[in-house]
């Protein structure tokens, strides 16, 4: 005769009238009640939940981004790489969730789609300081948060902070003992590719023994903007296959202007130098 699990015979808490619970420690019952429905149509809980979980990776991500940057500076580069590497695995994660989205119809979406109004996640806050770390940089996206003065504050800072690709070209001129022309460090405007940076990477490509950490370092951020780029492209088709071509409920071309993104080249010497090899 099999018995019933007795966890007090493990040791497990039973109660935690006294102690740290878990629901406590992870803040649960805001988290869980945060779920508010406009419709009574069922598959608005799976839009909301998408978007929450959506958010919180990205929270993570910033967290690891802000603090890869700073280990880059001081010239911690291990665990930078560490923190590289988990982000790179939180847009995978981030990836995966775009297959649950997609279980969703055109005709499961339109029954709550009036109730986003315009909001949309063109005004996600974290997507675009994310974007503005990386390098993707456009002061005109400050007006899409005007609403929100401490936000707008927020990313205006960052665009006076070196971007994490700045911080690696610092490390790569400085073991290359070379300088590049300061009009590379534009803080306000995406990074766009120049052939005396292309030709450092190169080197260091072509030496990889020579220029092991620099070499460890393109190879990160490379999988973290294929990571993130699989995450646009993934972003691009579950929105082609739930509205088609209409415009976006923040009033973006929809589909045309997700497109568009996939143009963009966070680290755009890392992916053209590989031709020179």
């Amino acid at each position: 005769m099999t018995r019933a699990y007795d966890s007090a015979g493990d040791g497990a808490k039973t109660s935690s009238a006294k102690g740290m619970s878990y629901s406590d420690y992870l803040s649960l019952d805001p988290i869980l009640g945060a779920q508010n429905r406009r419709s009574d149509a069922h598959d608005e809980m799976l839009f909301i939940i998408q978007h929450q979980t959506s958010e919180l990776w990205m929270r993570l991500a910033l967290h690891e981004l802000s603090t890869a940057r700073e280990e880059l500076t001081q010239g911690q580069f291990p665990a930078a790489f560490k923190m590289l590497t988990r982000v790179a695995r939180i847009f995978e994660q981030l990836n995966n969730a775009w297959d649950v989205l997609r279980t969703m119809t055109p005709s499961e979406y339109t029954e709550f789609r009036a109730e986003l109004g315009t909001s949309s996640g063109f005004q996600s806050h974290q997507y675009r300081l994310i974007e503005f770390i990386l390098g993707n940089r456009n002061r005109a996206m400050l007006k899409v948060h005007e609403h929100r003065p401490e936000l707008r504050h927020m990313l205006a800072q960052e665009l006076e902070t070196k971007s994490l690709y700045h911080v690696a070209l610092d490390s790569l001129a400085k073991q290359l003992n070379t300088r590049f022309d300061p009009a590379i460090y534009r803080m306000d405007r995406p990074h766009t590719a120049n052939d005396q940076v292309m030709d450092a990477w190169t080197r260091v490509y072509r030496a990889p023994h020579d220029f092991w950490t620099l070499y460890e370092l393109a190879e990160k951020l490379v999988d973290l903007e294929d990571y993130f780029r699989r995450w646009r492209f993934n972003h691009v088709t579950t929105v082609e296959r739930i509205i088609g071509f209409k415009p976006g409920t923040g009033g973006t071309s929809g589909v045309k202007y997700l497109r568009k993104m996939l143009e963009v080249e966070l680290f755009p010497e890392l992916w053209n130098m590989r031709g020179q090899l």
